[in-house]
């Protein structure tokens, strides 16, 4: 690991026994980071350069063929802007919460009035990529291409110039390109702790936000992970344990959660349904921050650069 870029070397220690004890706004006990993915029509296509089919889909019976376009599969995305966008959006606006939105900017350019929505509404809009593909593939120059016309399609879609990024897959490159890019003050390419912590990229301190699989709704989808939810009440039974046990544990070391939506999955009514659930519930606690990623970091930024 010797030869590794510093921000890809491996810490399996962390805060390690000496867990910091960190303060919310308000004193929160918990910071719920609802994370809501808008990547529909950035997905990998053969009409798109570089040609590819997304086979993560709904159902067992919906195939790929190598070379030609899937339809159906191309629907099932196409649900998630017509439809499942606007029913999450309406659903944070009645409980008046803000979430980050991880934005593709090829997605965005595909219905910038939704794009423009976001920001409307008051929700972050955190970098995704340009297209919907693995970082990891491209060379060190194509990934700061990728970066900067993301950066870009972002900007110009919704007004608000992204200061966070999440990798579909993360690169030996990725964060030195971010801090070489500039205006970045963090990122989402680690699921490694519980709070935000700081790698060292060159002579700066970065900090990452770290993100969470187990509390995300792609296992509605079984065949591709499995275990999967086979019932949507799977979904908010997760999100009710994790909160449970990270609010009981905020009473003296206040953590942070984050939830996995998609708008093509928690759009469909029964999960949407799961989610509303989920924030009335914990919205019945006190000290609970419902806050947007950036201002996670603004706030770990400005307290706690020394952790």
């Amino acid at each position: 690991m010797a030869d590794m870029p510093a921000p890809m070397q491996r810490d399996l220690i962390g805060y390690g026994n000496n867990y910091p004890v960190i303060e919310w706004p308000n004193q929160a006990r918990i910071a719920v980071s609802l994370v809501v993915h808008y990547e529909e029509g950035a997905e990998l296509s053969p009409s798109e350069e570089p040609p590819g089919l997304e086979s993560n889909v709904e159902g067992f019976g919906i195939a790929a063929v190598s070379g030609q376009r899937s339809y159906n599969i191309d629907s099932m995305f196409e649900y998630g802007t017509r439809r499942g966008f606007w029913r999450i959006l309406d659903l944070l606006a009645r409980y008046d919460v803000k979430a980050t939105f991880f934005c593709s900017g090829q997605a965005l350019e595909q219905h910038p009035a939704a794009a423009r929505e976001i920001t409307t509404h008051g929700h972050e809009v955190c970098g995704h990529g340009y297209r919907w593909e693995l970082e990891y593939t491209l060379t060190r120059e194509k990934e700061r291409e990728h970066i900067a016309k993301a950066i870009q399609a972002i900007h110009t879609t919704t007004g608000q110039r992204p200061v966070g990024w999440n990798s579909r897959g993360p690169s030996a490159n990725t964060r030195e390109l971010l801090v070489a890019e500039g205006g970045f003050i963090y990122d989402s390419d680690s699921y490694g702790d519980d709070l935000p912590y700081f790698v060292d990229v060159g002579e700066r301190k970065f900090l990452t936000i770290p993100y969470a699989l187990d509390i995300n709704d792609d296992k509605y989808w079984a065949h591709l992970m499995l275990p999967g939810f086979t019932k949507s009440r799977d979904f908010f039974a997760m999100m009710k344990s994790s909160f449970d046990q990270l609010y009981a544990e905020g009473e003296t070391h206040p953590k942070m959660m984050s939830v996995g939506i998609h708008l093509r999955i928690s759009g469909r009514p029964g999960r949407a349904k799961q989610m509303e659930d989920f924030i009335r519930y914990a919205k019945g606690f006190p000290k609970v921050w419902f806050a947007r990623r950036a201002d996670i970091a603004k706030w770990w930024l400005k307290n706690y650069q020394n952790l």
